[in-house]
């Protein structure tokens, strides 16, 4: 595969030294007469001692020197030829650098001393040593990279840059000297053979390729488009042509470049440069992809197929599945992958790996991550260690497939083996402002939208988005809606790009495709991005910093995300003001200033309506930490997200009722909040109906909203299903019913409900005696009442601890059997 190699080191400002030096990089470059030919019949043999120990000191003063081309060519036969290669082209791209801020190029000495050296004197290495000589004392390096004899000239130099104006060398080497700020020198090197046979042999071609990249180096280099300055030169060197360039920011003031905005500008060079080869191998990773997806179906289908005639031998991959399979029948909602929950997503990524051990999917596997590293070795000298397959987020196709086959094993089976103990699921955690969309990412590269980006709440927007989500004059349509979206988006609307990417992530009025998801959401990452670039916008700023925060349309990057957000939330945008709030509180370890900035960004945007921000904010008055606890605030806070049909904070307003001792109140905004399929409140308004403390007693109202709850897969409103059916109190015995929720219970933890279900076969007599005993005990949800075992006695005490330790080790509180709701810190 043909590769780049491109460094960039810079110059800083503010001595004497770095000006000299910047004047005599520009001349330098400009006018280096180059190292004389060895003389053919030495070429070729080994290369001296002198050579040798040259190459140790660049390889030790210069590290960054392995990753040439020259060294390559060094290693893979170390002949004079290769090490005088070698040598010349390290000291050119690091020795003058390091050289001038030392010396400041101070002196000359002519090619003239060249001829000095006798042909054996050049041939076995002193030519390039005396070389190092003449680069560390040269006036002038824009000169060098303009008028050296291997630069190809346009004119008097080699000199060029994208106006195509021509360029006064003397005039451009001053400006450089006497530049303020930083200077950067990258050097973009390739293969003799590879720059031939794609036409970058010349320095038209060159010229053309950096005219058209400029902006993106720019962008990368953190200098407005404006004030960027750039210069290059070709030089037809030997082996390995290569292109230098003077980039920097007219203003003095902008600019910064680290080790990613680097390897940046090189893969962006190197899809330019190889788009040919690159096009067809991204065609080959398609196709190897579909195979993969392909067989992992097969074999997954072979594997439930044996798990129900019994003749599977994987017993991991038997009890995830089963487990998989027992709880999505209780999950709520689409059984797609990007909607579970983190812990059944677990168990998905945990069945993929064990899927990819198979022989028939790793065979698959392994090509296509040959030709994803073949793409990487055009721009990386490294290659990162390989993924596991439920790390690759190209493959959610088979974690889907996973998820399907679950569920239609789930149809065959009404109860599998009880899965490990998983933690019960926190209520209150809310998405924020943007839904949870998922995309796969594709190295496939997309045609830009027909038109020029633009970011437009335009009529035909706004009644896409009508369609889409329906309202009281608009009926829900989602072709229509998917057909606005198009329109709106080959005209360029990047807001109709994303809805585009959401839309066939989800199958929302088109069949999903996750590729064509990504396609659509990395042209509205891009449309974003240029909208910004031409005109700062605080809410292009936040949707840039979302979707690189949830890896949508591209690669995550939480630092990358963290910056955006930041940017937007000090213009005081309010999303992200409540992003950037919510990472701080959530990091233990975030200092007192940042802390008290993240209140203040939290409580702006609730002033502002944001309803997340007041149900977040309410939680930090109620619990104390950042701010001092004020209960007033919280239920204001918690009112004003309520208002807005904020279902956490219609709960966390019902418990602060109940702890106030006003159940009629809380039963209201439990009501609110359970019909808005919050399976917290549905609990807790059934244990309210059920128990009619404070309230009417209501036993058909309450088993219908912990039949709701426990569907949800609660596992408290599981057990209490269980008791009542179980104990027949109010509801008619039954046996069946009990039994499939206390399993559904217990799978998730509940000892209590484990407890129940160890005891199901105890003799009719002693069973039926446990059970008239707790009937008429009255109050199911009394916490010490678990059945008795063996015989007509309770649990001892020493027993009965043990299990309440372990209860509140799960989250339970102490006087009660209801989740803990995850804090806000």
């Amino acid at each position: 595969m043909p590769r780049i190699i491109f460094k960039c080191p810079y110059i800083k400002p503010g001595t004497e030294r770095a000006a000299a030096h910047l004047n005599n990089y520009v001349r330098y470059v400009a006018t280096r007469d180059g190292t004389d030919l060895l003389k053919p019949d030495k070429a070729g043999q080994p290369a001296t001692k002198k050579q040798r120990a040259m190459v140790e000191r660049l390889l030790r003063d210069f590290p960054m020197c392995r990753g040439m081309f020259e060294y390559e060519d060094y290693q893979s036969s170390p002949t004079r030829a290769t090490a005088s290669e070698f040598i010349t082209r390290a000291i050119e791209d690091y020795g003058v650098p390091a050289e001038a801020q030392r010396s400041g190029f101070g002196g000359e000495r002519r090619s003239s001393e060249m001829s000095e050296l006798s042909p054996q004197g050049r041939s076995e290495g002193y030519g390039a040593c005396d070389d190092a000589d003449q680069i560390a004392k040269r006036e002038n390096y824009v000169s060098y990279i303009a008028q050296r004899p291997r630069a190809e000239r346009l004119g008097a130099h080699g000199l060029f840059n994208g106006t195509g104006d021509a360029l006064e060398l003397s005039r451009i080497a001053e400006e450089v000297a006497n530049h303020p700020g930083n200077v950067w020198l990258p050097i973009i090197s390739l293969r003799r053979e590879d720059a031939a046979r794609l036409g970058y042999d010349n320095a038209r071609q060159w010229q053309a390729l950096l005219s058209t990249y400029a902006p993106q180096i720019a962008d990368t280099m953190n200098i407005p488009w404006e004030q960027f300055r750039w210069y290059a030169s070709y030089h037809d060197d030997g082996a390995h042509p290569h292109v230098h360039m003077v980039c920097y920011s007219a203003d003095g003031r902008s600019g910064f470049l680290d080790k990613e905005g680097i390897a940046r500008i090189k893969s962006g060079l190197a899809k330019n440069i190889f788009r040919q080869e690159l096009t067809e191998i991204y065609r080959q990773q398609t196709q190897r992809r579909d195979e993969l997806v392909r067989q992992s179906g097969e074999v997954m289908k072979e594997l439930i197929r044996q798990m129900l005639s019994g003749t599977l031998e994987n017993p991991r991959i038997e009890q995830l599945m089963g487990e998989l399979a027992q709880r999505l029948k209780s999950t709520s909602g689409k059984k797609q992958y990007g909607y579970l929950k983190a812990s059944l997503k677990a168990v998905v990524d945990e069945i993929v790996d064990e899927l990819a051990k198979d022989s028939r999917v790793s065979s698959a596997y392994d090509p296509w991550y040959q030709l994803r590293e073949e793409v990487l070795r055009t721009y990386r000298d490294d290659l990162p260690d390989r993924l596991p397959l439920s790390r690759q987020t190209e493959f959610k196709r088979i974690k889907n497939v996973v998820v399907e086959e679950a569920a239609r094993l789930g149809e065959h089976t009404e109860v599998f083996t009880p899965a490990d103990i998983q933690e019960p699921p926190q209520a209150g955690e809310d998405a924020g402002p943007e839904p949870e969309a998922e995309s796969e990412s594709s190295d496939v590269p997309e045609e830009a939208s027909e038109a020029p980006p633009a970011v437009v709440w335009s009529d035909r927007y706004k009644r896409a988005r009508s369609f889409l989500y329906g309202d009281d004059e608009t009926p829900q349509d989602h072709e229509q809606a998917c057909r606005l979206f198009m329109e709106e988006a080959l005209d360029g609307n990047a807001l109709a790009m994303h809805d585009l990417g959401r839309m066939f992530a989800d199958g929302t009025g088109v069949e999903a495709d996750t590729e064509q998801s990504h396609a659509w959401y990395a042209k509205a990452l891009s449309a974003f991005q240029t909208v910004e670039r031409q005109r700062p916008n605080r809410y292009v700023e936040y949707r840039i910093g979302w979707m690189l925060l949830h890896g949508v349309g591209t690669e995550q990057d939480e630092s990358a995300a963290l910056e955006w957000l930041e940017k937007s939330a000090e213009l005081k945008n309010t999303y992200a003001e409540y992003q950037m709030a919510k990472h701080i509180l959530a990091n233990p370890s975030a200092k007192r200033e940042r802390t008290r900035q993240a209140v203040d960004w939290l409580t702006h945007a609730a002033e502002a309506g944001l309803d997340c921000a007041q149900y977040a904010l309410g939680k930090l008055y109620r619990d104390g930490g950042p701010v001092a606890q004020d209960m007033t605030q919280a239920v204001i806070r918690f009112s004003q997200a309520a208002e807005r049909g904020n279902q956490y904070a219609m709960y966390a307003l019902g418990k602060l009722r109940l702890e106030a001792d006003d159940p009629a109140a809380a039963r209201r905004w439990f009501r609110q909040s359970a019909d808005l399929g919050n399976q917290f409140a549905q609990y807790q308004l059934g244990k309210l109906l059920l128990c009619g403390d404070g309230v009417a007693k209501d036993t058909a109202g309450a088993v219908r909203w912990l039949t709701e709850s426990a569907e949800q897969g609660n596992q408290y409103a599981q057990y209490a299903l269980g008791k009542l059916y179980l104990l027949g109190k109010d509801v008619p015995q039954d046996r069946e019913s009990a039994v499939r929720w206390f399993t559904l219970a217990a799978e998730q933890g509940n000892e209590y409900a484990r407890f129940f279900l160890d005891h199901m076969d105890d003799s009719p007599s002693l069973f039926a005696s446990a059970t008239r005993l707790l009937h008429h005990m009255g109050r199911i949800f009394q916490e010490q009442a678990p059945p008795p075992g063996g015989g007509i006695t309770f649990v001892d005490s020493k027993l009965r601890r043990k299990i309440r330790e372990k209860k509140i080790a799960i989250g339970h509180k102490p006087d009660d059997h209801e989740e803990q709701v995850q804090r806000l810190r």
